[in-house]
């Protein structure tokens, strides 16, 4: 049976994100807070479970993660995995044999043959971490399935990697189930040789839930996607928006910050409009030439009144902000990799109590392991460390140049 095109006017709907009343978004603190309830509510399971992360590894952790999802499949609970072909070429530690064992169904995103490829497709990875569960109860956030104590290219970490996650109840929920279940419908149909419609990636099927949810209380949220088709710019879009329209405090704690003009225009304009403007940052190199570049760019922004705080306890690899009341929490660097380039998932919520909550974890972030850079250390940099700041950052913006956005960042 043949099946038809959407409409013109359910296309431009799916360019919009669906912010719903009714919601219950709890914040989630790194790793600690964030695989303690991610576990209870797999082992919760009834019917099925959606995830997909950049990576999975095989420590304790991952470990805790990937048997609580080998005891749900084995109790009959459907369970599909999708991980992304960079972050996770393979996993390791016999779990690919586990996972089929058990009925685990597992996927993986844009495998590559090379990480030197220069192939622009290979550059469009799977980012964003999402788990739904029964249709009733979502996680969406920056954390990794890897524990926070351990990073793969510098090992055992003093303190925890600073991350953040929301657990989410609500009609919120069908939004993350949609999303996973159209990236499903692709990478499934990838394997099979069968490429998926427009009409599969434009209008996923209506989801029923597994729970009633209430609908008059709640916070009011939305699941934003970034992917390169009908959701290109929608979250550096809803940033925007939010900055433009800030008056009282614009907060954001980025792991990898490397903003196009638009966006530190934005922020520059929100500082000369008399909006207190912070930016928590990476204070360790965790990677050298994005770090260079970086901070290539703190001179305009220290000029314009901008605070910058760079974050040392530990790695920081928090993609969150507070501007107002507005809150967003994923998995979106604010970078053009994340921006124009891989697939993407935020949470937007409006609610000045949960703005609160998240702002005060980050002032707590800032005073606990932040330093604040002043514009006199710039300027006492050598000149080499200048050098080596302009060349990572004309690296990097050649790098926007060959993903083909040169002209729009």
């Amino acid at each position: 049976m043949a099946t038809s095109m959407p409409n013109r006017g359910s296309l431009l709907q799916g360019l919009q994100p669906v912010i719903s009343d009714g919601n219950q978004v709890f914040l989630l603190q790194s790793g600690g807070e964030y695989f303690d309830a991610l576990i209870l509510a797999i082992e919760a399971a009834r019917t099925s479970i959606g995830f997909e992360t950049y990576i999975f590894a095989d420590d304790p952790v991952a470990l805790r993660v990937a048997g609580a999802l080998i005891a749900a499949a084995q109790r009959g609970v459907s369970v599909r995995l999708v991980v992304d072909g960079i972050g996770t070429p393979a996993l390791a530690g016999g779990l690919a044999d586990r996972f089929a064992q058990a009925g685990v169904e597992v996927a993986t995103y844009g495998p590559v043959r090379s990480r030197l490829s220069l192939n622009r497709e290979h550059l469009r990875r799977l980012h964003r971490k999402l788990v739904c569960i029964d249709d009733a109860v979502a996680f969406v956030g920056g954390i990794n399935v890897l524990g926070d104590q351990f990073d793969p290219n510098h090992g055992e970490l003093e303190y925890p990697r600073l991350d953040y996650a929301v657990r989410l109840t609500g009609p919120v929920v069908l939004e993350v189930s949609r999303a996973l279940a159209r990236l499903w419908r692709q990478v499934s149909g990838q394997m099979s040789g069968q490429a998926p419609s427009l009409a599969q990636e434009a209008s996923p099927p209506h989801l029923t839930p597994a729970v009633s949810r209430p609908a008059s209380r709640g916070l009011r949220a939305g699941l934003l996607l970034r992917d390169n088709l009908v959701h290109r710019r929608s979250i550096e879009r809803a940033y925007l928006k939010a900055i433009g329209s800030a008056k009282h405090e614009v907060l954001i704690a980025n792991a990898y910050f490397f903003p196009g003009r638009r966006f530190r225009r934005a922020l520059i304009e929100a500082r000369r409009r008399g909006v207190p403007v912070r930016l928590l940052l990476q204070g360790r190199i965790e990677y050298t030439l994005p770090h260079l570049a970086t901070q290539a760019m703190y001179p305009p922004l220290l000029a314009a009144g901008i605070e910058i705080v760079e974050y040392h306890r530990s790695f920081l690899h928090a993609k969150v902000a507070v501007v107002d009341d507005w809150a967003t929490v994923g998995s979106s660097n604010i970078d053009p990799f994340s921006l124009l380039l891989a697939r993407e998932a935020n949470v937007v919520v409006f609610d000045a109590g949960f703005a609160a909550e998240l702002r005060g974890q980050l002032l707590a972030a800032m005073a606990e392991g932040g330093k604040q850079v002043e514009r006199e250390q710039l300027e006492r940099r050598s000149v080499w460390q200048r050098f080596k700041g302009w060349v990572a950052y004309r690296v990097l913006r050649f790098g926007v140049i060959v993903s083909g956005h040169g002209g729009s960042y």
